[in-house]
């Protein structure tokens, strides 16, 4: 296999959707993608009608963390200090309609508080702050974040998904932190140009799900954050990928989240 990085999801997005319709040209890549439509104007492909899903391949929850100096150690605490100081508390995300806003934007509309938020051009950038205590909260992704967590650099409250994740399951969920029903994760899924003929996409989906249940690579990616998910047939991952768009469309509506 060819790796081909591109610049941005909508460059990312327009290559694939004009690729040979063969199964030789896929498409990996994360949650937030399927939103740009409602988060970006002029958007060349349609997500539903430009492309054939075959499977989900991993997730990941984003943690919740704060600098050491932040006086709390709890969801809860969060809360209530976000409450006692509305509009001022400020978090860090890797940029504006990234997944990480995405979870920090339901955060603060299940848990009814006003946090502001400071957006970076990337992760790394954000976490260079969050860690010199510019920034004193973070919602960032638990690969990247969690080794600043492990030094003690950062302190780590919740991660974002519905359960414990393999990677750090001494980390509660915020959901189990106070806000019921919270369930936030990256999720990565791989696709094909839409026309790509049933039988390949079948087989892709048959390969992909093999490999990812494998011994060692499921290991690889438990120990850099990732949950294997390769488990869905083509059908339930189209019907996974339209409940997550119906879900966060929402949102992005009521808070008028764009993308960068």
């Amino acid at each position: 296999m060819i790796v081909e990085n591109r610049p941005s999801g909508i460059i990312l997005g327009e290559v694939v959707a004009k690729a040979p319709a063969d199964g030789h040209t896929l498409l990996l890549t994360g949650s937030s993608f399927w939103l740009a439509p409602y988060m970006q104007d002029n958007v060349p492909w349609d997500p539903v009608r430009d492309f054939a899903p075959i499977t989900l391949a991993a997730s990941s929850p984003n943690l919740v963390v704060v600098h050491p100096s932040v006086p709390v150690k709890s969801i809860r605490e969060l809360v209530a200090l976000a409450q006692a100081n509305p509009g001022t508390l400020r978090y860090a995300s890797s940029g504006n309609g990234s997944a990480a806003q995405l979870a920090a934007e339901l955060f603060k509309s299940m848990a009814k508080v006003k946090l502001l938020h400071v957006p970076f051009k990337g992760v790394g950038p954000a976490l260079t702050d969050a860690i010199a205590g510019h920034v004193p909260v973070c919602f960032c992704t638990l690969p990247t974040t969690l080794p600043h967590v492990r030094t003690a650099r950062l302190r780590a409250l919740a991660v974002t998904t519905a359960n414990r994740t393999s990677a750090a399951a001494d980390i509660p969920t915020v959901a189990e932190s106070g806000i019921p029903g919270f369930d936030v994760a990256t999720w990565e899924s791989i696709q094909a140009p839409a026309g790509t003929p049933v039988e390949a996409i079948n087989w892709l989906n048959t390969a992909i799900r093999e490999v990812v249940a494998g011994n060692e690579l499921r290991q690889k990616m438990i120990n850099l954050g990732f949950e294997p998910d390769a488990m869905k047939s083509p059908a339930e991952t189209a019907q996974f990928i339209r409940l997550e768009r119906q879900k966060w469309a929402k949102l992005v509506k009521e808070r008028n989240i764009k993308a960068e």
